[in-house]
């Protein structure tokens, strides 16, 4: 298991199953019986963090370049989004309002100094949502996590 979180929409724990590719969600509601979802998502998976409303899960494919996106609350795989740098790694990635392009999530990568900022509104924001708005350039050859806060104008890698 590469990371564990708590959905917010059930009892269920997200688990990054990471060599298999596969998300699971464990529903702990009868710790004698815990039900598992299996969702098919991307090979390698590690890191990953929520977006801004708790219901996307992001998490990186290191291996494959990739962020694949379950979505908590339908309980399903909605996109896989080619990061465009080598090995993401967001840590648990950072959130913030982009100008142009509403809610955001961003992801650094091991291998590059891009830092990748993904859509996460598909409802205000159909037409950038699971997909790279822009790209940063980090003033290191690569970083291991990301992070911001709602009062900060800083993003930090």
């Amino acid at each position: 298991v590469a990371s564990i979180v708590a959905s917010h929409f059930a009892p269920e724990w997200v688990l990054n199953i990471k060599e298999t590719g596969q998300v699971w969600l464990v529903d702990y509601s009868d710790p004698n019986s815990p039900g598992i979802k299996m969702i098919e998502a991307e090979r390698f998976l590690h890191d990953g963090g929520w977006d801004s409303t708790k219901r996307y899960f992001l998490v990186a494919a290191n291996a494959r370049n990739k962020v694949a996106v379950i979505d908590a609350k339908e309980k399903k795989l909605v996109a896989l989004v080619d990061t465009g740098g080598i090995k993401p790694h967001p840590g648990r990635g950072a959130n913030w309002v982009d100008p142009e392009f509403g809610p955001v999530w961003a992801t650094g990568h091991i291998g590059d100094s891009v830092v990748s900022v993904i859509g996460t509104d598909p409802v205000n924001h159909p037409d950038s949502a699971w997909k790279v708005v822009r790209t940063m350039s980090a003033l290191s050859s690569g970083n291991l996590f990301i992070k911001t806060h709602p009062n900060s104008k800083w993003v930090w890698l």
